[in-house]
């Protein structure tokens, strides 16, 4: 992005209705990809993310329309079903939505959970759950250090359940 766009930019507004927002309105505040918190430095952009295999590859297939087409282009997604073989490292590494409902983790407004705030921070939603979020992407950091300790680097063998949760918080853990 040139700078003379980043002045220029303007709030867009976003009004999603999906299978699990209805009329859900936020307001892009930031410049895709641009002015994230200096605590929050993920490794991967949401659509590296899905290009890679993710949350075996169901997570986004009903909310394309919010999100750049770009960003689904050679996304490895499943229509049907969590699919754990789409996953970069072929393993599930995913908790139900309802396990993250129950222990509190879903924010109202992002009822898919974390990639689904990640996402749109990464547009350029500006949140009260920033904060929270942002501290839970932290607190994920341990894993990467017990990959270190366990592991030859870039052995994908090696811990592969770990290294794809870490891959679902935007953490490359393929070159731990």
């Amino acid at each position: 992005m040139k700078e003379e766009d980043i002045v220029s930019f303007k709030f867009i507004k976003i009004t999603v209705s999906d299978k699990m927002q209805e009329n859900y309105v936020y307001e892009l505040k930031e410049p895709e990809g641009n002015n994230f918190s200096p605590a929050f430095k993920p490794e991967l952009t949401p659509q590296q993310m899905l290009e890679l295999g993710v949350f075996g590859g169901k997570y986004m297939t009903d909310c394309r329309r919010e999100f750049p087409s770009e960003w689904f282009l050679n996304a490895r997604l499943c229509s049907t079903k969590h699919d754990p073989k789409i996953n970069f490292f072929g393993v599930n590494a995913s908790q139900s939505l309802s396990t993250w409902q129950r222990k509190g983790w879903i924010h109202q407004d992002d009822p898919r959970g974390w990639f689904q705030w990640y996402c749109r921070y990464y547009m350029g939603r500006r949140h009260e759950d920033d904060k929270r979020q942002i501290g839970r992407w932290k607190a994920i950091r341990r894993h990467v250090i017990q990959v270190q300790k366990n592991c030859f680097p870039e052995d994908w063998e090696c811990r592969k359940k770990q290294r794809q949760a870490l891959l679902h918080w935007a953490y490359d853990s393929r070159f731990i």
